[in-house]
């Protein structure tokens, strides 16, 4: 174990794990999965009453002390209701989808780490259940299995919207996996491990999100995208999908969806908190009291870091309106991406060329680095989602357009017009001419 600046702090390594009595490891599963649940209770009413303050309005006030338990009434009122399922489904993947979404998303939290090591009972364990060479990479795997839940949940319901959703949901999770993966490298490069433990343990004077502000910015919009919510929220777009890849699910089994998702909701936030802000060591200038990061103490700095992400996603799905798709394909595709590529090389060259130098020498050179490369990756992404223009129209052909040969009436695409209609008997009016495209009423 590596020991910090104060005597009082322990930092754990790989070697703390694994030697934990079975009753602790078994309380600590149970902790877990608590801290979890009561995370997903809370975050649905803040979430409620943060939207409700930012749009003038009331939200749950009635339920509880001003609404404190409408959450856990919903979710109550989810259990109890009938569940319908339909004749067209396949049973065993149709059952299995929110299974397959909830489970990924708790042992995701496994490998996070949450405070020091702490004595529990005359035990001294870390406040983490188990860590891994590769804890990072575990963490994205989990997340990777649980968008599978989605996938399979619209192609076993049997009807078109859900599987448009799945079919969205599988873009999502090829786009914005790689921008995030590229981010989790520059985090390796420069803490030279994939352990999350050691990885907090390395942020003892620079937090990572300072040093690499490029992979901070990207991971964080990735997370968003990962877990569908809005501005990305393609799968289940009420506009177009009728509530997407769950819309044929009901009762106890759509809250099982509801729950991954705030579950992967915690877990992005609490790797953004671990890669990036120093885990669960107390911010400046809490940090001057020797006592600040030891003990109990670090779980409090870990959960509030872990909320203000959290409060982020609220407060984006509040102010900003849903992306096109083809946007957010070109932010992913043509942003992200390069950019996260990009930065990774930069942080290797500048690691590789300063590795003789101090350690505030190349922090230095690291963030006036990672500032040069924000300025143009904040415009491009701008550019892509504020100023992007819609794909141009395709040039009018002569060819006749025929709205009703798929058998049921479709709108004109750009370039194309409707043929003329015949006039109605007994009407005096006379009958329009053919209409362009921008003229033609929509079906």
């Amino acid at each position: 174990m590596t020991e910090s600046t104060t005597a009082q702090t322990v930092f754990p390594d790989l070697d703390s794990f694994g030697h934990d009595a079975w009753w602790l490891i078994l309380a600590k599963g149970i902790a877990i999965f608590a801290f979890l649940v009561l995370t997903v209770l809370v975050g649905i009413l803040a979430e409620r009453k943060i939207m409700a303050r930012m749009q003038y309005r009331i939200g749950p006030n009635r339920v509880g002390w001003h609404g404190a338990l409408q959450s856990l009434a919903d979710g109550v009122k989810l259990a109890l209701k009938e569940g319908m399922t339909p004749f067209s489904v396949d049973k065993v993947l149709y059952f299995l989808a929110p299974v397959i979404s909830v489970v990924p998303a708790i042992m995701a939290f496994a490998v996070i780490p949450m405070g020091p090591e702490v004595s529990v009972f005359g035990h001294r364990t870390p406040l983490q259940l188990t860590d891994l060479p590769i804890g990072v990479l575990y963490v994205l795997a989990m997340a990777s299995i649980g968008v599978y839940g989605i996938i399979l949940a619209g192609w076993s319901s049997g009807s078109t919207y859900p599987l448009l959703g799945a079919l969205r949901s599988t873009a999502q999770v090829i786009s914005y996996e790689i921008a995030m993966g590229l981010t989790f490298a520059a985090v390796f490069l420069l803490s030279t491990t994939m352990s999350t433990s050691e990885i907090v343990a390395g942020q003892v004077h620079h937090w990572y999100g300072l040093l690499l502000l490029p992979s901070f910015i990207i991971y964080a919009i990735s997370m968003v995208g990962e877990t569908n919510r809005a501005p990305f929220d393609l799968p289940e777009a009420e506009g177009e999908l009728v509530g997407g890849f769950h819309t044929e699910y009901s009762s106890l089994k759509f809250a099982m969806f509801m729950l991954a998702e705030y579950i992967n909701m915690a877990t992005v936030s609490a790797l953004a908190t671990t890669l990036f802000l120093g885990g669960w060591q107390a911010p400046w200038p809490l940090s001057i009291w020797d006592g600040a990061n030891s003990g109990w103490w670090p779980l409090l700095w870990f959960t509030i870091k872990m909320w203000a992400f959290l409060f982020v996603f609220f407060w984006l799905r509040t102010t900003l309106p849903r992306l096109r798709y083809d946007q957010f394909m070109g932010l992913g595709w043509k942003v992200l991406i390069p950019f996260a590529l990009g930065w990774v090389m930069v942080v290797a060259v500048i690691h590789e060329a300063l590795r003789d130098a101090s350690t505030w020498t190349s922090s230095l050179v690291l963030a006036v680095a990672g500032i040069v490369v924000t300025v143009p990756l904040l415009i491009a992404i701008k550019r892509v989602t504020v100023g992007g223009a819609a794909a141009p129209p395709p040039p009018a052909t002569d060819k006749p357009f025929d709205p009703m040969a798929g058998g049921f009436p479709v709108p004109p695409m750009p370039g194309q017009v409707l043929p003329t209609a015949a006039p109605r008997i007994g009407s005096t009016a006379t009958t329009p001419t053919t209409r362009s495209a921008e003229e033609a009423p929509h079906v």
